[in-house]
């Protein structure tokens, strides 16, 4: 890292930010010069010259690129780049081979979204466990008809990924008085971590899927991961077993889904994120009364943006300084 006290910081930013998150960001150093470019980063997909043209000049001089999305070919033209600082968890729709091969840095805010994430997987699994689908169901029919709920108590839930997101789901389920069971591509015999009952590794994913009243998935997309929980996995669940997706829609092979849902072969899902997104009004899984559909939101807080400023901030001061950036993505193995 260059870290010349009299050379311009140049950082290009791709969301937009108020006034507050500017000044948090150019009080870290005095050379710090800041660009949004959110709006014509989009016109420039959308295949706008001028604002090509400008957004090349930025690009042209940028050092370090902070937010959600990433310019098209930005490794060919962003020569000065150096560092990516990502708002999100996830980067697999990012990491472009140019982008996988280069020197860039690419850094995340991986456990920030444990907190709201983990509140999320809960409350799919009460919603399912209190017959929340079925009582809305009642309400736009204006019908009553009542019917038994269940618990989460003493229900078995299996953790796909053991990641911050995982952990905190695993410690709210135990609130709840839930066996936790968990699979981890690095778990080691023997070693079971707080609040998790079981820790098994992915050669027994099917073993843990038929022992769950609720799976949850939680890992990254990766070349791995991709249709992890495919037809063989889904014929492993139980008929009254849910499965809960908030990693990325492609963890899950949706057509092999989609068949399950329909014949009953596990009682319900509750779906955050999707293969296609957004979800595209010929899908079927927008009829299915089993099935939660939420617009990849499990993430979100009201403080997101402030959150994901201060982690940057904090990388940004370690960078100035000459120091290792914290969050650091393998960009090889893609988390």
């Amino acid at each position: 890292m260059d870290t010349d006290s009299n050379k311009p910081l140049n950082i290009v930013v791709t969301i937009p930010m108020n006034e507050v998150l500017v000044r948090r960001v150019i009080d870290v150093g005095r050379r710090i010069t800041l660009t949004t470019v959110f709006d014509i980063m989009y016109e420039d997909m959308g295949g706008d010259a001028v604002a090509k043209e400008k957004l090349d000049a930025i690009l042209a001089e940028a050092e370090v690129i902070y937010g959600f999305g990433l310019p098209r070919d930005v490794i060919a033209r962003a020569p000065k780049l150096k560092w990516v600082q990502m708002t999100s968890t996830g980067v697999d729709r990012f990491l472009t081979d140019d982008l996988r091969e280069s020197k860039v840095i690419m850094t995340n805010v991986r456990g920030m979204h444990a907190v709201p994430m983990g509140e999320f997987i809960i409350g799919e699994m009460l919603m399912f466990a209190k017959g929340a689908q079925h009582s809305f169901q009642q309400k736009q029919g204006k019908q009553w008809k009542p019917f038994m709920p269940s618990m989460l108590y003493s229900k078995t839930v299996g953790i796909v990924g053991l990641g911050s997101i995982g952990q905190e789901a695993a410690r709210l389920a135990k609130a709840f008085g839930m066996r936790v069971l968990a699979v981890r591509r690095s778990a080691v015999t023997g070693r079971t971590p707080r609040y998790v009952d079981e820790l098994l590794p992915l050669a027994q994913l099917k073993k843990m899927l038929s022992d769950c009243d609720y799976v949850a998935l939680t890992v990254p997309l990766t070349a791995e991961t991709h249709h992890m929980i495919g037809e063989a996995e889904l014929r492993s669940m139980k008929p009254t077993a849910y499965l809960i997706n908030v990693a990325r829609g492609n963890v899950v092979d949706e057509e092999a889904l989609v068949r399950a849902l329909e014949q009953n072969r596990i009682a319900g899902a509750a779906l955050d994120v999707f293969a296609v997104e957004p979800l595209p009004a010929s899908s079927r899984l927008w009829d299915m009364s089993n099935v939660i559909l939420s617009p990849h939101i499990a993430g979100g807080m009201e403080s997101y943006a402030e959150q994901a400023t201060d982690i940057f901030c904090e990388n940004l001061k370690r960078y100035l300084a000459g120091e290792k950036l914290v969050r650091i993505v393998d960009k090889k193995k893609g988390y």
